[in-house]
């Protein structure tokens, strides 16, 4: 949402939750040893597909110790409360993607946006780091930030999800209600 609103205008606002703003921020969430495997990986993707082979699998989510893209001891059980019940979802990407991930850094584009956007930070975010997204939220010309007591995925259910929305809804009416005559 930062580079969409950044870069095309006209839009009248905008809204970053739990923003990844920061793709090195988000690679120091992984252990030394884990940031490699999934390099190795990577490159052995990057190789399969200039063969056009099939594409090196990495997990999206993992728990702690494993190798995946996101392994702190939140984002498996979290990212689990997001599926529905009974149902099962591709739970990997090709591996090739890590590679675009540390290089992806969209907040630095922060200061480039017009129009009013709000900013859902959550201060105990795991996958996208809060302390680079508040630093690039505060180079918004008209900007606005929401702190959040709640990891990355704690945020899209329960209280927290109900708070967010109120403040986002919040957000929405004050930059796009017309005034009334």
């Amino acid at each position: 949402m930062i580079a969409t609103a950044a870069r095309l205008p006209g839009i009248a606002a905008a809204v970053a939750q739990c923003p990844f703003t920061d793709g090195i921020a988000s690679a120091r969430t992984l252990s030394p040893f884990i940031f490699m495997r999934v390099g190795a990986l990577a490159a052995r993707d990057l190789v399969a597909s200039w063969f056009e082979r099939s594409p090196v699998m990495v997990p999206t989510p993992g728990k702690p110790g494993e190798v995946a893209l996101m392994n702190a001891p939140d984002v498996y059980p979290g990212y689990m409360r997001l599926v529905p019940e009974g149902q099962t979802v591709p739970n990997e990407v090709a591996a090739r993607f890590a590679l675009r991930v540390i290089t992806y850094r969209q907040g630095r584009l922060a200061a480039k946006i017009t129009c009013p956007i709000l900013f859902c930070v959550c201060e105990t975010d795991s996958v996208a780091p809060a302390v680079p997204t508040l630093r690039y939220a505060a180079k918004a010309p008209r900007g606005e930030v929401r702190r959040y007591p709640e990891g990355h995925f704690a945020i899209y259910v329960d209280d927290a999800f109900e708070r967010v929305v109120a403040d986002q809804l919040a957000f929405l009416d004050k930059h796009l209600k017309s005034p009334r005559a």
